[in-house]
């Protein structure tokens, strides 16, 4: 908390200098001026958000679903719809498909953290009350994008089992996602521009 100072001689006050001024000086903390540069750079939209711009759009999503080894994919349809937010910072996409027969509704937020130099995702749906977080690196130009996290399993009861996804983009109309839970591809989805 910032006291004045009394001067005794005079009977008046004066402000109490910040750190980094001298008394009479209005010249913020050289410290603070840095602080705040490194906060507009580390806010601002960059090559790791210009990579995400082939995901955006409205697309078809034709998706396989790996529930049991060995077993023959299930295969669904449904559509995804992902646009920019935030002044470019994050893409939001909201997914309509079918789920265990069931329609169902999804919605991921992805984007890249410059503190870490790390894409990141959230990711929440209709079907249960958790959200699953992941980050992880680009490869090939950021052509590939590999994240890595970890969930509960409500079916298995299991905690903290290790989740992932592999964003493939094959092109500015098509793009790939695959789905890994606790090291097996559990879902694998292709989506062609709308």
């Amino acid at each position: 908390m910032k006291k004045d100072i009394f001067d005794e001689q005079t009977g008046t006050t004066t402000d109490r200098p910040r750190s980094g001024q001298t008394p009479g000086s209005s010249r913020s903390d050289p410290g603070k001026e840095e602080m705040m540069q490194r906060m507009k750079e580390a806010g601002t939209p960059g090559a790791g958000h210009e990579a995400l711009q082939a995901l955006e759009g409205d697309w078809i999503a034709e998706v396989h679903c790996f529930m049991d080894p060995g077993a023959k994919a299930e295969v669904h349809r449904g559509t995804a719809s992902a646009q920019f937010i935030l002044g470019g910072r994050f893409l939001e996409e909201e997914f309509h498909g079918e789920m265990m027969g069931k329609p169902f509704t999804g919605r991921g937020i992805f984007g890249f953290d410059n503190t870490k130099q790390k894409f990141v995702s959230i990711w929440l749906d209709d079907m249960n009350t958790a959200i699953q977080m992941s980050e992880g690196k680009g490869d090939h130009g950021n052509k590939v994008i590999t994240l890595e996290g970890k969930s509960n399993c409500a079916a298995t009861g299991q905690h903290d089992v290790p989740t992932g996804q592999i964003i493939r983009v094959l092109g500015p109309d098509k793009h790939t996602v695959e789905l890994y839970h606790d090291g097996q591809k559990k879902m694998e989805i292709t989506y062609t521009r709308a």
